[in-house]
């Protein structure tokens, strides 16, 4: 028997990590071609702390709550979904609802946890794995054999796209904000790590591929970064835009970006309808998912926190000392 209540994080207006207070609210109905999950723990990310800010609302129809990825106990299912789902351990790409005893989710974005993850990596994987296969496999064609460029090492989106990008036979290049933190990044097996607060990163990249360039790159922080991420491309080079966390806009030489046939890109994730997240869970399963299942892709995790420390780990998120994943537990 469910309960009709549930405890979990949903702040009435914005502002700093304070806001993040348990209280209660009723316990979600799956929909059609939804299941209903019972939380065991949920991953941080920085999309929420966004949302908690006021900065980026959630989409319509998802819920208020913060957390866009759970893995948890399938506890019931709406109408149109299999009832052997119930039961079923999973993790899940979710809209919003995360931070909370329970939520629902697209049964298409349900991915079974394997043995060799515990619930909690298993909270952290959805997110930066389909943002980085999306955007680094989908819209930058990343192939074996080539470079890639990845800013924020360190960061979750960082921690798997190094992980991911050295299981398909790429040469990765990130960049930190320190020498422990590209000691760190070397250590999930980065080629090259380098301190952009000590160093010029465009010409370290050029060392680093004997004036070459690289062939792609993942970019999280926009802004003035990107004039010289596209100094760093070779010809026909691929440059993929997923956060903007130095500024929306940048002044770039357009005849260049023709001269040299570069290509330039982007996406968001969390907006996305259930159909195109769907698909994307089923090339995960046949592309990726054997490799977790073998342990040979776990997310690199930092620190764990209680549902009811939601706000210490939203500090721990925004003093930016983390390496790997934040996940609240429940």
């Amino acid at each position: 028997m469910l309960p009709a209540t549930m405890t979990c994080i949903d702040p009435e207006a914005a502002g700093g990590p304070d806001v993040l207070q348990a209280v209660t609210r009723p316990v979600p109905q799956a929909g059609p071609n939804e299941v209903l999950i019972k939380v065991a723990a949920a991953g941080v990310n920085r999309p929420d702390v966004l949302q908690r800010r006021g900065m980026y609302p959630p989409p319509a129809g998802a819920p208020t709550i913060p957390g866009l990825e759970v893995a948890g106990e399938i506890v019931a299912a709406g109408q149109g979904v299999d009832a052997n789902w119930i039961g079923q351990k999973v993790c899940a790409l979710v809209a919003g609802g995360g931070y909370a005893e329970y939520c629902v989710a697209p049964v298409g974005q349900c991915l079974l946890v394997p043995d060799s993850l515990s619930m909690i990596e298993a909270a952290a994987l959805p997110e930066t794995l389909y943002t980085v296969w999306t955007n680094v496999f989908e819209r930058g064609f990343a192939r074996e054999g080539e470079t890639i460029l990845v800013h924020g090492g360190t960061s979750g989106i960082g921690t798997m796209a190094i992980t991911l990008c050295k299981l398909f036979g790429l040469t990765v290049i990130v960049t930190c904000g320190s020498d422990d933190k590209c000691a760190a990044a070397t250590s999930l097996g980065a080629d090259h790590a380098i301190n952009y607060a000590q160093v010029d990163f465009v010409e370290a990249v050029k060392s680093a591929t004997q004036g070459e360039g690289v062939h792609l790159i993942l970019d999280m922080v926009g802004g003035d970064y990107v004039p010289r991420n596209l100094a760093c491309l070779r010809e026909d080079g691929r440059h993929v835009t997923i956060a903007v966390q130095r500024g929306m806009t940048a002044e770039i030489n357009i005849a260049a970006l023709m001269v040299r046939r570069l290509m330039m890109t982007g996406s968001t994730l969390r907006a996305r309808p259930v159909s195109f997240k769907t698909q994307v869970t089923q090339e995960l399963l046949a592309h990726v998912w054997p490799f977790v299942a073998e342990g040979k892709l776990r997310p690199v995790m930092d620190q764990s926190f209680a549902l009811a420390d939601a706000a210490a780990a939203h500090a721990r998120m925004e003093a930016g000392n983390h390496i790997g994943k934040i996940v609240l537990t429940l």
